[in-house]
């Protein structure tokens, strides 16, 4: 699969043909994705700044706070300041999950804002400060999740979009060809590639110059020259490099050094695939840069309080939810035959088999029609779906529409089979055709609600809902399962690939 420029056009190529997806930049002047996220960045500054400011002042002021002016210039600057600090105005999307980072930032800001004001010899009642910021909360949450939603739509519609030139051996270069092709939330667009050696490539990216196969080569001195050459040739504006067996660090060095000193921007691709960055830390030793890799949690205090959201969590929602099993239960026995309750034995953490619950949504016959229906499967992969099964009911429809038929499966969160966040509890049928790197979804807990659901559900391919599920193990965070929970109740709401 590759990304290749054609009549300013971002096309994916595959087996099955070439498909237009989007629009990429025209080639225009350097920094041409620039004024639009500059005027981003100065909105951002002006909300967050009023935000802080004008609460503060106009509270101050009311209650008749000595010198409000200056605390509400006080409070403004202090949070620019924090925002600032720690990168919270760059280029890069903000995370949809808002509300942590900006809470953080917040508590940080009140720390600050206490020492400017001690500093500045500014008397003010701190419970009274504490009161006027909690607008800047609610204002910073909200802004961060409307840049983020605005950034991914501008970049979906191929504007700011930074052009990338990729160097590197051909498979490397294929491999991140292949790897960028699978989403358009990311902001880099692929123009061309500078391949090291006369190995071909299987995409179709224009390939200006190539880099010789050995680093001692004579030609090999005009490496930079040659990229710089490339990367004007294609107006790109950053150079992915991939660093391999042809193209060692002594090499990447002093390529680092000719693009820098040409005005280029550097990224190195380390080969790592799906990595949280909350995993990564960098170390020097003996001059290397060593890149730390952490493991996902999977004991000590991020662990026990996941396991006591799970618990407290089913049992709360059982409580609150009661009125609606009644109503679900009588929707179910007035409209067709057979039991309220449907259960299914799956597999879950360490390929242990339990038995999961759910509302019936199919006819009391369903299971011994599915062989049937084999054939008529809309899913790839292990599971099996139908957009339009015939053995669900109409109230089944309606209940699967809205994730209603999951709720049983409180039960199994507060008996300790599930979790409230986690991969699709798959049959064991599904189980037998798992290869190894599928059998690692089954390393934690399954969920009641996970990637798989807040990201497209069975709209998504087998390949996408192992990819989202693997990204789930490998990157655990408590931080990671608010976020999700937050973003079902919307999946919910909105019923996308529920069916």
């Amino acid at each position: 699969m590759g990304l290749f420029e054609a009549a300013g056009t971002r096309v994916i190529e595959s087996p099955a043909g070439t498909a237009k997806v989007d629009r990429i930049p025209e080639r225009t002047t350097k920094g041409r994705h620039e004024p639009a996220e500059r005027r981003l960045q100065q909105l951002a500054l002006a909300v967050d700044a009023v935000g802080a400011a004008l609460p503060v002042g106009l509270l101050c002021a009311v209650t008749q706070q000595p010198r409000p002016l200056l605390t509400a210039v006080l409070a403004g600057a202090s949070w620019l300041a924090v925002g600032a600090s720690k990168n919270r105005y760059s280029r890069k999307v903000p995370s949809d999950d808002a509300a942590l980072p900006v809470l953080r930032d917040w508590l940080t800001m009140l720390g600050v804002l206490a020492v400017v004001c001690v500093a500045a010899r500014v008397e003010v009642s701190l419970k009274l400060c504490v009161v006027a910021l909690l607008p800047c909360l609610a204002v910073g949450v909200a802004r961060r999740r409307l840049v983020h939603r605005y950034l991914l739509a501008i970049r979906r519609r191929a504007q700011a979009l930074r052009r990338v030139l990729v160097v590197g051996e051909a498979g490397a270069v294929d491999v991140v060809l292949a790897e960028l092709a699978h989403r358009t939330d990311h902001e880099y667009v692929i123009v061309g590639s500078c391949l090291v050696g006369d190995e071909g490539t299987g995409s179709a990216v224009p390939v200006p110059a190539r880099l010789a196969s050995d680093g001692n080569a004579p030609e090999a001195a005009l490496d930079g020259e040659t990229v710089l050459g490339c990367a004007a040739e294609l107006d790109a504006d950053l150079v992915f490099v991939a660093p391999g067996r042809q193209l060692p660090a002594a090499r990447v060095r002093r390529l680092a050094w000719a693009l820098h000193d040409g005005g280029r921007n550097l990224a190195i691709l380390p080969g790592l695939l799906d990595v949280s960055q909350h995993r990564v830390r960098l170390a020097k030793a003996a001059g290397l840069t060593v890149m730390h890799i952490e493991p996902a949690a999977r004991r000590g205090m991020p662990v026990l309080l996941k396991q006591v959201t799970d618990r407290l969590g089913a049992l709360l929602l059982l409580v609150l939810l009661f009125p609606v099993f009644a109503l679900v239960a009588a929707a179910i026995r007035l409209t067709s035959n057979g039991p309220v309750f449907y259960w299914q034995i799956r597999v879950g953490q360490d390929l242990m088999p339990f038995r999961m619950w759910k509302f019936r949504t199919m006819v009391v016959t369903a299971d011994r029609m599915r062989a049937a229906l084999e054939s008529s499967n809309e899913h790839d992969g292990a599971m099996f779906k139908m957009r339009r099964d015939p053995r669900v009911t109409p109230v089944g429809r309606l209940l699967r529409r809205f994730s209603l038929d999951e709720l049983p499966q409180l039960f199994n969160v507060l008996a300790g089979h599930m979790s409230l966040v986690g991969p699709r509890p798959p049959l064991p049928e599904e189980v037998e055709r798992y290869d190894g790197t599928e059998l690692r979804r089954l390393s934690v807990k399954p969920g009641l609600t996970g990637l798989w659901q807040v990201s497209g559900r069975s709209d998504l391919s087998w390949d996408e809902t192992v990819a989202l599920d693997l990204s789930y193990v490998d990157n655990w965070s408590y931080a990671r399962d608010i976020e999700v929970l937050v973003r079902t109740v919307r999946a919910v709401v909105d019923g996308r690939g529920a069916y």
